[in-house]
C-alpha cells in the first residue's frame, strides 16, 4: 500500500474514533417546538417552586450570577445575590406565587429562549391573593444548563374581589 494511501486511512480511523468522544463533550442542541415548551415550563415549575417553598439554593442556582432583574416596584437588581437576598427577605413565608393561563414560549437563537406570562402572589395558608403581575424572562442555555439572565417583571396591581 503506497505510504499516502496508509496515512490517509490512519488519519480517517482516528478521525471516525475521535467523533464520539468530540461530540460527548458538546451540550446537547437547543430543544425546539414542543421540546421547548416542555423545558421552559419545567424550569418555570422548578424556579417558583423553590420561590413557593424558600429553597434559596435551588432558587439561587436558576439565575445566573450577573442577573439583571428589572421591577416595576422594586427597581433594579443585577446579581443573583441581590436577587435571592430579597426573595429571602420580601417573599419567603409570606406569600406563594400560582401562575394564571398558560406560558407563552418563544425560542431565542443561538442562546435560549423568552418566557411571558402572567402570575399571582398570595397569603401563606390561605386562598387569598392579593396582586397580580406579568413578567419576561429570558433563558441562557450555556454549557448543558440553563439560567435566567434578564427578568423583566411589571404591572404588579391589587387584585380585586379577594383574588380568586
Amino acid at each position: 500500500m503506497p505510504m499516502f494511501r496508509l496515512h490517509r486511512l490512519v488519519l480517517s480511523v482516528a478521525f471516525t474514533l475521535a467523533l464520539p468522544a468530540a461530540q460527548a463533550d458538546t451540550p446537547a442542541a437547543l430543544p425546539s417546538g414542543d421540546d421547548l415548551i416542555r423545558t421552559v415550563t419545567a424550569l418555570d415549575t422548578k424556579t417558583f417552586d423553590a420561590y413557593n417553598h424558600c429553597d434559596m439554593q435551588t432558587f439561587g442556582n436558576m439565575f445566573s450570577a450577573d442577573v439583571e432583574f428589572y421591577h416595576d416596584k422594586g427597581g433594579l437588581m443585577t446579581s443573583r445575590e441581590a436577587v435571592v437576598e430579597a426573595t429571602r427577605k420580601n417573599i419567603c413565608h409570606k406569600v406563594r406565587r400560582e401562575l394564571v393561563g398558560k406560558l407563552e414560549i418563544y425560542p431565542i437563537k443561538d442562546y435560549g429562549a423568552m418566557e411571558a406570562g402572567t402570575h399571582r402572589f398570595c397569603e401563606i395558608g390561605s386562598s387569598h391573593c392579593q396582586g397580580e403581575g406579568k413578567f419576561l424572562h429570558i433563558w441562557r442555555y450555556k454549557d448543558g444548563q440553563w439560567q435566567l439572565t434578564r427578568v423583566v417583571s411589571y404591572d404588579h396591581h391589587a387584585l380585586d374581589n379577594g383574588g380568586k
